[in-house]
């Protein structure tokens, strides 16, 4: 198949990189901020596009990528706009993650939809029945939570994130994972509840991010988990711009 596009997404924490053929993803990786020596490598291994998308969160890593791949890139939100409509306050800034994981989400889904993005921060966002971007709500991530736990007290330790092995932490350990992983899992369960009160329905709820299988693999609430959907929404906004441009 031959490569129409070669997305990077750039995140607090990771870059997701993928190359599409159309709709069709072919390849991804997905390395950490402070490792984007291995991204040179990683491209060639993907092969040439005759485009490479740019989306970002994070200013200094994109500006670092940029620097580091010699060919032109088209950014996300400066030179093409995501195809999804707004309803959000006139000053509001929106994290381009956010509104393309909202665009793939309609895409395919093409009715209400929360998606909830657990990473760095962990997002829960709304989407209407006509594809409109609500906005949502953001919360520390399950990482972040663990790390803040440690700088901001004297004994508790700083652990690797985990599924808990038991609800009722009998160690410091255990009670660090089971407030956190399952805090989260009870704060995504009411906002999607009070989502769902306002727009007078239930819609689809589904779930991305680097720490979403851990949190929500097993978690009844949520119907499905697309680790890619951020990539996704950046295909989507390419064969957007490409047929407005014919």
């Amino acid at each position: 198949m031959s490569i129409t596009l070669i997305a990077i997404s750039v995140g607090n924490s990771r870059t997701q990189i993928g190359s599409f053929d159309g709709t069709n993803l072919l390849a991804s990786h997905t390395i950490a901020n402070d490792a984007l020596n291995t991204l040179p490598g990683l491209l060639a291994e993907l092969g040439e596009a005759p485009a490479i998308f740019l989306s970002s969160v994070n200013e200094p890593v994109a500006e670092r990528i940029s620097a580091m791949i010699e060919a032109d890139l088209v950014r996300v939100e400066r030179d093409v706009n995501i195809p999804i409509g707004r309803k959000l306050d006139v000053e509001s800034i929106v994290g381009e993650d956010r509104l393309l994981n909202a665009a793939a989400a309609f895409d395919q889904i093409k009715q209400a939809v929360i998606i909830v993005d657990a990473g760095t921060a962990l997002t829960v966002d709304f989407v209407d029945g006509e594809g409109t971007f609500h906005g949502g709500a953001i919360l520390p991530g399950a990482r972040m939570m663990l790390r803040a736990m440690h700088e901001y007290t004297a004994q508790l330790p700083l652990i690797d994130l985990a599924e808990p092995d038991e609800p009722i932490g009998h160690s410091t350990r255990q009670a660090m994972l089971t407030g956190v992983v399952n805090g989260l899992r009870g704060a995504v369960r009411e906002l999607v509840e009070k989502f769902a009160e306002v727009y007078r329905g239930y819609p689809k709820v589904i779930a991305t991010g680097g720490d979403a299988a851990l949190l929500f693999e097993r978690y009844d609430l949520i119907e499905a988990i697309v680790p890619d959907l951020t990539l996704r929404g950046m295909a989507l906004t390419h064969r957007t711009a490409t047929s407005q441009s014919e």
